[in-house]
């Protein structure tokens, strides 16, 4: 029997002395996006677990959706990450 090899770790501790291994993500074939789920894959994306490509291609992500995700979790928190807080949070800069 094979079984597939990830690349890169299989876990790493957070700056808080939490540990997240890749057996704590979303299954690929997740389809209902709750923000904590959106904030797993932001943490492994951010801490080095999985790279931005892999995880765009593991969850069938465009790369503007993860970007989204990283830039409004970085600015105002995972709480950004709801579907009822967008008008909340990602207003377009008025200038």
């Amino acid at each position: 029997m094979y079984i597939k090899k990830a690349k890169g770790p299989t876990m790493v501790t957070l700056n808080d002395g939490s540990v997240i291994s890749r057996s704590d993500l979303p299954a690929p074939n997740t389809r209902r996006w709750v923000a904590s789920r959106k904030a797993l894959v932001v943490r492994a994306v951010e801490s080095g677990l999985m790279p931005a490509a892999e995880a765009c291609e593991t969850y069938d992500l465009s790369e503007e959706e993860l970007s989204d995700w990283l830039y409004v979790v970085r600015q105002h928190g995972k709480a950004a990450l709801r579907a009822t807080s967008v008008q909340k949070y990602r207003q377009p800069k008025v200038e």
